[in-house]
């Protein structure tokens, strides 16, 4: 019988596809090949071998295996088979989502390869006016291992002088060893502990094998980066792999910064910044067993380890770890079960856990080690509520928010102003007409952004110029309502106009290197007032900033989410934990309305897990995640009868024992991008009853022929609703 393969490509098919393997090639599981698909020829990944096919089919033959070894490892691709399941996402999409973009084109799995080199002379031999080759020379033979072109490069010397040199025989080519991760030269050191963190870091988990979950409860500033360093440093051994989570790419260059101080050339980066040539010779190194500690954003949990030792997630809590579009995953989630494939300890860290992580170490599936004390003798920041009804408002900010700024400067300290929105207002309102700029695409209101004299749509991109009248009557009383991030930085540049104001959004940080511009400017401690948006509230340290004003408190107060309250006690406590993280005590001005509020209240007064418990029980009594598991179909099309009818029809199938449905309703934004949305909520207290109902559901959508524009998707384990 001639050999068959059951092949998943790079598509959104629920299917896979039936090769015959020609004689004498060897594949198996995970491989990547070459097939013909139609008039293409595409790279598909090896699922099964040796299947029966269906009777009646004349099979079509692989046309090439592109290595003879696995691109994704057995437990890998279990993973990834396992998310497919889970999250009701087509398995091919999901097995190339672990692929770096070369490697889905079809790119041969091989380094593009850089020359590096040692020198073999003084450079005694050369001239006396050949200042530039001696100098290469000599900052060759004090480098600790050869240099490549782009390290000499990068020092201020030329291609040139490297050809020349080479050509006069006084450097040679260093010989290549893809088996090591490189020079692994960092010295010996170790992050001291405090008392503190000693006794949080004796806690953790103390063998490297088998399954340990911990979730580490570190306050603001009390060094839980110091115990992931001291925990690698103490439990990894000189050839495995460890894998640290980071939300955002802002966050990948200062904490590769502390973690090169101790591990060297051991560190290694994964983030959608870097070009194709760099992510394919990271994944290589991943994929080969090289002992790298990979620090990166939420697709590196997918990437090929094969001595995987460790797995740490810092700030767990952050909701950048859930995918919003496509393969929707929580790479906070498939970290844990990764972890529990490959038999080894992770670390969850927050100073704001999710209440899902919370609840599983209130269950016992996790160990909480708490840290409660900051480091270095700083104390935490005192937090007060400050009530702006009745008061005047400049750009946001009262008077006494205004006060304080101006008494911190003067002590030669640092502000920073918490603006919850980038643009400069929200809304642009005609005074006469009372007529409010729309977005022509989505049910939302243009945003004005002062700098671009532009008015810009936040959810489809959507732009059109600003103008200083009113679109619909021509009256001149057409002005910004309510405030963004470039509003308060021009009233605060008037109102200190002797100190730097850096602002720090997505519009301000969009090109490269300007997140590290920004952050070397506030951190050479030089009075400043820093303003930007959730971006400032994660993970970065700034010593000499010891005043922190949250402009608006309010919006998740009174949100239809469920879990609006959790994530606004989380970003408040995040942005309150940048003050006073040196030696200076710290101060937090919360404006709001509504300052009799329980929560704002608690806020001030107990620790988060108190508040967590509070939050905890009101979900429990309305029987809401992570007290029930929960999913969401959502349908878009163009007219809303038409989601709403998808939605509809698919209704009765999701209805039955053990399955609540909410809906369908249409989405709190209902059009977007001229797409008209709606959403069928799906709750049940038995996951594997609620995976099986959604398996059934996709399935029969895959097989009707829906009406033209009409799309789903399916969102298990939502974190918003809407």
């Amino acid at each position: 019988m001639p050999r068959t393969a059951r092949i998943a490509l790079n598509r959104p098919l629920r299917r896979l596809f039936d090769y015959l393997v020609p004689e004498g090639m060897q594949v198996t599981r995970g491989q990547r090949v070459q097939i013909p698909f139609g008039r293409q020829q595409l790279t598909g990944l090896v699922v099964e071998t040796d299947v029966e096919p269906p009777a009646g089919i004349t099979l079509k033959t692989i046309s090439h295996a592109l290595e003879d070894w696995q691109a994704l490892p057995p437990e890998t691709f279990e993973l990834l088979s396992w998310a497919s399941t889970y999250y009701q996402h087509p398995l091919g999409e999901c097995l190339f989502t672990a692929l770096p973009p070369a490697l889905r084109r079809g790119r041969p799995a091989r380094e593009k390869e850089e020359d590096s080199w040692t020198a073999k002379s003084s450079g005694s031999e050369l001239p006396a006016n050949a200042h530039r080759q001696k100098a290469l020379l000599q900052w060759m033979s004090q480098q600790p291992g050869p240099a490549s072109t782009s390290a000499i490069i990068k020092a201020g010397f030329t291609r040139a002088q490297v050809t020349g040199l080479a050509g006069k025989e006084l450097i040679e080519k260093a010989q290549q060893d893809h088996n090591q991760a490189g020079a692994l030269l960092s010295p010996d050191l170790r992050p001291t502990l405090t008392p503190a963190q000693q006794n949080a870091a004796s806690q953790l988990p103390a063998g490297r094998k088998g399954f340990d979950a911990t979730l580490l409860y570190g306050i603001t500033g009390s060094g839980k980066t110091e115990i992931y360093l001291h925990y690698l440093k103490e439990r990894l051994t000189d050839t495995g792999q460890a894998l640290v989570l980071v939300p955002e790419i802002n966050l990948t260059p200062q904490t590769v910064a502390r973690f090169r101080h101790y591990f060297g050339d051991r560190i290694v980066v994964w983030h959608s910044a870097l070009n194709d040539g760099e992510r394919l010779n990271t994944w290589l190194k991943v994929r080969r067993g090289q002992p790298v500690i990979l620090i990166g954003t939420r697709s590196a949990v997918l990437l090929p380890f094969t001595g995987l030792e460790t797995i740490i997630v810092d700030e767990e809590h952050d909701s950048s770890y859930k995918q919003g579009e496509g393969f929707r995953y929580s790479g906070r989630d498939l970290a844990v079960y990764r972890a529990h494939l490959n038999k080894c300890p992770i670390i969850l860290g927050s100073a704001t856990p999710s209440l899902e992580s919370y609840h599983n170490a209130r269950q016992d599936k996790y160990r909480l080690v708490k840290l409660e004390e900051r480091a270095k003798k700083a104390v935490p920041p005192t937090l007060s509520l400050l009530d702006i009804r009745s008061r005047p408002l400049e750009g946001g900010l009262s008077r006494p928010a205004l006060n304080a700024i101006r008494d911190t400067l003067d002590r030669g300290e640092q502000a920073l102003v918490f603006v919850n929105r980038r643009g400069y207002a929200p809304v642009m309102m005609c005074f006469d007409c009372g007529h409010m700029v729309e977005c022509p695409r989505c049910d939302t209101r243009l945003t004005y952004h002062r700098r671009d004299r532009a008015m810009r749509c936040h959810h489809c991109d959507y732009q059109a110029a600003a103008t200083s009248h009113c679109p619909k009557c021509q009256s001149e009383a057409f002005k910004p309502v309510g405030q963004g991030t470039e509003r308060t930085e021009d009233t605060l540049a008037e109102a200190f106009p002797a100190v730097p104001v850096v602002r720090v959004d997505r519009d301000s940080t969009q090109r490269k290197g300007s997140i590290q511009a920004i952050l070397d400017k506030v951190n050479s401690g030089a009075p400043c007032v820093l303003v930007g948006t959730q971006m400032l509230a994660k993970g970065h340290d700034f010593p000499n900033v010891t005043l922190v004003v949250v402009v608006n408190a309010d919006g998740g107060l009174f949100s239809v989410d469920f879990r609006a309250p959790e994530q606004l006690i989380q970003t408040l406590l995040q942005v309150s934990g940048r003050a006073g993280r040196g030696s200076k005590a710290g101060k937090v001005l919360i404006q709001t309305c509504h300052s009799d509020h329980p929560l704002l209240k608690s806020l001030c007064t107990e620790n988060y897990l108190s508040i967590a418990d509070q939050l905890m029980a009101e979900r429990e009594q309305g029987q809401f995640p992570p007290f029930r598991h929960m999913a969401i179909f959502r349908a878009e099309a163009d007219t809303m009868q038409n989601s709403l009818e998808l939605l509809d029809a698919i209704k009765p199938s999701a209805s039955g024992p053990g399955i609540e449905t909410w809906g369908p309703l249409p989405a709190l934004i209902a059009r977007r991008a001229d797409r008209h949305r709606a959403q069928l909520v799906l709750l049940s207290n038995q996951r594997g009853r609620l995976n099986a109902v959604l398996a059934g559901i996709c399935q029969h959508l895959d097989q009707q022929k829906l009406p033209p524009k009409v799309k789903w998707m399916v969102d298990v384990d939502p974190l918003e609703i809407g």
